[in-house]
């Protein structure tokens, strides 16, 4: 097989699809992909809602109840008990298949009338304010995560405690304000630093104690903007800072992203990696094009926010855990093998197509709302050898007969859901945050635009009113209602928020946690790669942009280093960015 040049058909861009590609296509019998690798991944983030918590109705009880998909979609709702309960029986909604009309389109009315679980959560306890979680005790708004309690405002973590505003993180403890960092305790306004304690304001720092305003450290203690100090000293610096002041520590934030620009940053985040192109990638082998990917996973090609054991997959979005032979699928992992065009199936699930929302169940093509169920199409039972033989006449059908969409995208066999399937508006989901689009530039795109609904509450103070220094600031305020100076919605200080901000010399925040959520993640690298030079000159010589002066000896010796890579860092950003020989040379 040769590399082979296509035209997208919904961006109309080429792409290339190269001999690996169609070996693994072949092996798990599927024709290749007629849209590119990122209106695939568009396509996919459509459906995963990663931060909006809507109140919706029980469908049954006409109750109000929080979920992942607001009122405005039509569907019917369960929470979560009563969808997991026998109280109702998905397979009465079982239909024989019409060979007269597309697959999309039968499936999409049985999508309409199956209820749905309103939120993805399990064993929560004090946290009803959480959703994609499980395992979580006393935490408020967190989402997709696992194993914690006492979080607030906590996206993309496992194993942590008493921590707030954090996103992409793990086994942390009274820690505020990070972004993608492991293993960290009180540590606060930092990036990619790992096993560290009390740190401060700091980038790419690891194993460190009593440091601030530091990038590009191993294993130091009591340093400030990169250099060392004695422990008094540097107690003494600290207090100076005045950091309980919410204009001081302003001031801070940006001297800080300031400084940090002065120094080199590796072409990619990641570290034990072996032939990986990617970005957060970690402990990963033979994988390309994979974002936020960690723990054991080889053989990716076009993953998102995969981990623990994953292996030859490609176009998987989200989840993981000893998870193989997965294909265009979202949410979807624990023990799944070959998944192919589905959404929110787990554990355990193995060869299902084209199913939402089943579980523990095998050989389902078009079904939605099943558990443990074999042999199904379109919720209906057959016997084995009627699936089979009714299977593969579906997908000859799908093929002689497309579904077609508003814009002419054509949909046969081996295309993923098409975008208006998913019950989410674009701007409600994962695919604004990632590749924002304007409401017209997503009409025209084909996907749906809802204004996001918020509950209008009277406020009682402006942010801007707020007491500047945390030390004056007393438990009253945690009675007021507060207009955020982002957005200016609505926003309040709970009661544990106001201990810890108390504890740790912290000013109030005066924005919303939605915003607090929208400046952090602007840390974070985009979900796109661009065909780099090093910028390292020779030693002892400025990078090419004259701000960094090497310290250490080169491999390339009094030559501009030769490497290239593909990275996330566009060419017209500001960052020194550095192949992984050059930048560990200058590690200290």
């Amino acid at each position: 097989m040769n590399t082979e040049s296509k035209q997208c058909q919904n961006c109309h861009n080429q792409f290339v699809i190269e001999p690996e590609d169609f070996q693994f296509y072949e092996k798990i019998k599927v024709p290749a992909p007629t849209w590119c690798p990122q209106c695939r991944t568009i396509r996919r983030f459509v459906f995963k809602n990663d931060l909006n918590l809507f109140r919706a109705q029980h469908a049954v009880t006409g109750k109000e109840i929080f979920s992942t998909y607001p009122a405005a979609s039509g569907l019917k709702l369960y929470d979560h008990d009563y969808w997991w309960s026998d109280a109702w029986d998905p397979m009465r909604y079982g239909r024989d298949y019409d060979f007269s009309r597309p697959f999309f389109e039968q499936f999409k009315e049985l999508l309409s009338e199956v209820p749905w679980a309103a939120r993805s959560i399990w064993h929560l306890e004090g946290s009803d304010y959480c959703n994609n979680a499980s395992r979580l005790k006393n935490c408020y708004l967190c989402f997709d995560c696992d194993e914690s309690e006492d979080c607030f405002y906590g996206v993309g973590f496992r194993h942590s405690k008493n921590s707030l505003d954090f996103a992409q993180a793990n086994y942390l403890e009274s820690c505020y304000e990070l972004f993608s960092c492991d293993r960290c305790y009180r540590t606060f306004f930092s990036v990619e630093s790992d096993d560290c304690l009390d740190v401060w304001f700091s980038r790419e720092c690891y194993n460190c104690k009593n440091c601030f305003g530091c990038i590009n450290l191993r294993h130091k203690q009591y340093y400030i903007w990169n250099k060392p100090y004695s422990k008094e000293e540097y107690g003494a610096r600290l207090a100076d800072f005045n950091l309980g002041s919410a204009r001081a520590l302003n001031e801070m934030k940006e001297r800080v992203r300031n400084f940090w620009l002065r120094f080199p940053v590796k072409w990619m985040h990641g570290t034990h990696n072996e032939n990986v192109v990617g970005e957060y990638v970690y402990h990963a082998k033979n994988v390309k094009y994979c974002y936020q990917s960690d723990k054991g996973v080889q053989d990716l090609k076009y993953c998102q926010r995969v981990v623990n054991g994953v292996s030859t997959s490609y176009d998987y979005t989200h989840w993981g855990d000893n998870s193989e032979l997965m294909y265009e699928a979202v949410t979807c992992g624990e023990n799944c093998r070959n998944v192919r065009f589905c959404f929110e199936c787990w554990p355990a699930c193995q060869d299902l197509e084209y199913s939402m929302s089943c579980h523990a169940s095998t050989n389902l093509f078009g079904c939605t709302g099943l558990k443990k169920k074999q042999y199904c199409i379109l919720n209906k039972q057959y016997s084995r050898e009627e699936f089979f033989v009714l299977r593969k006449k579906i997908i000859a059908q799908m093929d002689a007969m497309p579904y077609v969409d508003a814009r002419g995208r054509v949909y046969r066999y081996g295309e993923f859901f098409p975008p208006d399937f998913s019950p989410l508006a674009y701007n409600e989901a994962l695919a604004q945050e990632f590749f924002p689009l304007t409401e017209q530039g997503a009409r025209e795109q084909g996907f749906f635009w809802r204004e996001l609904p918020h509950r209008e509450f009277e406020t009682t103070l402006r942010a801007t009113d707020l007491t500047d220094h945390i030390r004056d600031a007393t438990g009253d305020m945690c009675k007021e209602i507060i207009s955020c100076l982002g957005c200016s919605r609505a926003y309040r200080i709970l009661a544990h928020e106001f201990e810890f901000y108390k504890r740790f010399g912290l000013p109030l925040p005066r924005l919303c946690h939605v915003c607090r959520y929208t400046e952090r993640v602007k840390l974070r690298n985009p979900l796109k790669w661009h065909r780099r030079p090093c910028m390292c000159l020779s030693a002892g010589s400025a990078s090419e942009d004259n701000v960094y002066k090497n310290t250490a000896s080169h491999f390339h010796g009094s030559n501009h280093c030769p490497n290239e890579f593909e990275t996330s860092y566009a060419p017209e950003r500001p960052e020194i960015v550095y192949c992984e020989a050059c930048y560990n040379a200058e590690v200290v």
